[in-house]
């Protein structure tokens, strides 16, 4: 897992989540592709690949209302402007041109069809004009200092293409003839329809500008993203034979090129997935996690028989298939290729003796917050409401002969003596963990024993990503069960002794697969808690991970499942390590500040949920 104190302190940008998030939802609404993806790189760029669009962190650190305006730029320009009115067919022509100012000629042409598209927008589409007019003033005067700055330097293609920008907004650099010329070829994009029109007006100025200019640019202002020839990898088997003879079309605009591989990956996901996971061909390493894996599985069955009869856990676990599950879109799209495993964690040897000595420093919290819980239960049960309008008739009816207007009933409050909760701990298993194992052992063994002795289901589990085994197709995830909610008050304090550090975290997918498991409980109060010491990191998991974990945490809480998060640290937090989980899980997310708090900040938040519960009666 990644530290939010990154090495390069100046790349250590946090982004505002519910605001990519909503780019992401009007990205996909104006483009009519829900699938669509909403990430932020340097410049804006077109990822079929990812089923990605990318929105350009040139806006960063700019008042908000001007950040807000500059997105919102980056996604009308992509998804309402080059996503059907761009032509790949007359892009790829024009690319397929050698020439020693390639650089030049292609940001050329995306500048003059960024114009066009901002016009064609703002003409169809009133309401984006606020958005465009606020763009066009930050880059007006961006061209312009990089303007100076190119000419002193004697980059002349990249003060060229400055200058090209600054004249479709009437601004006029160049005072000598050749390049006035050049400019006066250029302004034909006022009248351009089409990608091939533009096209046709760069063409017309290139070998004028090969001639005057002895080098290509050195930076880059515009960029397509992935090469338009980049098509999606067929993949066939006995289950698609007939998609064989199938012979793809040519792809007009950039929908259709997205549609494409947004096909493709669902096919492979499918069939192909389901294909390479019944054949075992999993491409683990030799000597990996499970050296069978090239042998064929063997299906297996469970009959409803009277006459044979499983035992204990095993009777428990059946519901816990041995085999991979694949995600298959169903935990949020940045975890599609996850395929994750289920199992209980094993105790390894034995741990009686730690035990013994963590709940000894332990028993003097426990009992006294037991204790206290135990009086509030009390009270609440005796507490009765009086003055009420309806509820039992009180024996003191002299209200009825002196008041105008008597409430001489009440009610009792009356709730059940076991608590109407639930709780579930899910514990980061990745690799930085390593240094507070004992210390969040001891906090873990403290949530289990308390919600043992109050007799509340709860299930503990460990989560982790195999970061050796994952790939752009597979991404293997294992949750690993100490404690169920089937087994009510049994210990298992060996299994939490046991539980080890491992590789990488994928945070959105555990809460949302533990949110599956808790919304389905008939418990009135449902809780999870996070035990995590940084922020989300797993394969192609890095800033789309902390879009997808601050989304799971929302998703769980229109389930009615009340997240809380404990920050593990052993070291003091700082502001900006706490706003960044803030960020994710807003409010309900608290720090331990040392290896020495996590016993303490664990009780703190059983004590304020445990009240909680029993206040709601």
């Amino acid at each position: 897992m990644a530290s939010v104190n990154r090495f390069i302190q100046f790349n250590n940008e946090t982004i505002d989540t519910k605001m990519l998030y909503g780019m992401e939802r009007l990205a996909g609404a104006l483009a009519d592709a829900p699938y669509l993806k909403v990430t932020t790189r340097k410049l804006i760029e077109l990822r079929p690949a990812e089923s990605a669009i990318s929105v350009s962190v040139f806006w960063r650190h700019r008042e908000k209302k001007l950040e807000r305006l500059g997105y919102l730029s980056d996604i009308y320009l992509l998804s309402a402007g080059f996503w059907r009115n761009f032509s790949l067919p007359a892009w790829k022509r024009f690319t397929a041109v050698q020439s020693p100012l390639s650089s030049l000629l292609e940001q050329l042409l995306l500048c003059a069809e960024e114009f066009r598209m901002s016009e064609m927008i703002v003409k169809e589409r009133p309401g984006t004009a606020a958005a465009f007019s606020a763009r066009e003033r930050v880059y007006t005067e961006y061209h312009r200092d990089q303007y100076d700055q190119n000419m002193k330097k004697g980059f002349l293609a990249d003060a060229f293409l400055n200058s090209a920008y600054l004249s479709l907004r009437g601004i006029e650099k160049w005072a000598d003839n050749d390049w006035e010329a050049l400019l006066q070829l250029w302004k034909n994009l006022f009248d351009a329809q089409s990608t091939a029109d533009s096209a046709a007006v760069v063409e017309r100025m290139s070998g004028r500008l090969e001639y005057l200019l002895n080098e290509d640019m050195i930076h880059t202002y515009y960029t397509f993203g992935e090469a338009a020839e980049k098509m999606p990898p067929f993949h066939y088997h006995e289950g698609i034979e007939a998609d064989k003879a199938e012979q793809p079309e040519e792809i007009e605009t950039i929908e259709e090129w997205f549609q494409t591989w947004h096909r493709e990956n669902d096919r492979t996901d499918t069939p192909a997935m389901e294909f390479e996971l019944e054949r075992g061909d999993s491409q683990l390493a030799t000597g990996g996690r499970e050296e069978a894996g090239a042998d064929e599985v063997q299906q297996t069955g469970r009959g409803d028989s009277d006459g044979e009869h499983i035992e204990d856990n095993e009777a428990e676990d059946r519901d816990m298939d041995s085999g991979p599950k694949r995600a298959a879109g169903k935990f949020g799209r940045a975890n599609e290729q996850v395929v994750f495993y289920e199992q209980r964690l094993a105790a390894s040897g034995d741990h009686s003796r730690r035990i013994a000595d963590w709940r000894r420093k332990q028993s003097p919290f426990v009992r006294a917050l037991l204790k206290e819980l135990k009086k509030r239960i009390t009270q609440r049960h005796q507490d009765y409401r009086t003055n009420l309008n309806a509820g039992r008739l009180s024996k003191n009816l002299l209200p009825l002969a002196l008041e105008e207007r008597p409430k001489p009933f009440y009610r009792k409050s009356a709730p059940s003596k076991e608590l109407d909760a639930v709780f579930c701990l899910l514990i980061d298993g990745s690799a930085s963990m390593v240094d507070k194992l004992d210390e969040t052992k001891q906090a873990v063994l403290l949530f289990h024993d308390v919600l043992r002795a109050l007799g509340i289901p709860h299930e503990i589990v460990l989560y982790y990503e195999d970061a050796y085994e994952a790939s752009d197709r597979v991404q293997p995830n294992y949750f690993e069960w100490m404690h169920k909610f089937e087994d009510g008050r049994r210990d298992h304090a060996q299994e939490i002794a046991s539980f080890e550090a491992h590789e990488d975290n994928r945070d959105g997918f555990a809460i949302r697969w533990m949110t599956e498991r808790v919304k389905r409980r008939n418990e009135k109060h449902r809780f999870l808690l996070v035990f995590s010491d940084g922020e989300p990191s797993a394969y192609n998991y890095a800033e789309n991970g902390v879009v997808d974990t601050a989304n799971a945490v929302a998703e769980a809480k229109k389930e009615g499942v009340e997240l809380l998060h404990l920050f593990l640290s052993s070291e003091a937090i700082t502001e900006e390590q706490a706003a960044f989980y803030r960020m994710m899980y807003g409010n309900k997310s608290v720090s331990a500040d040392s290896l020495e708090q996590f016993v303490d900040q664990t009780l703190r938040l059983l004590k304020r949920t445990l009240h909680l519960v029993i206040l709601s009666g």
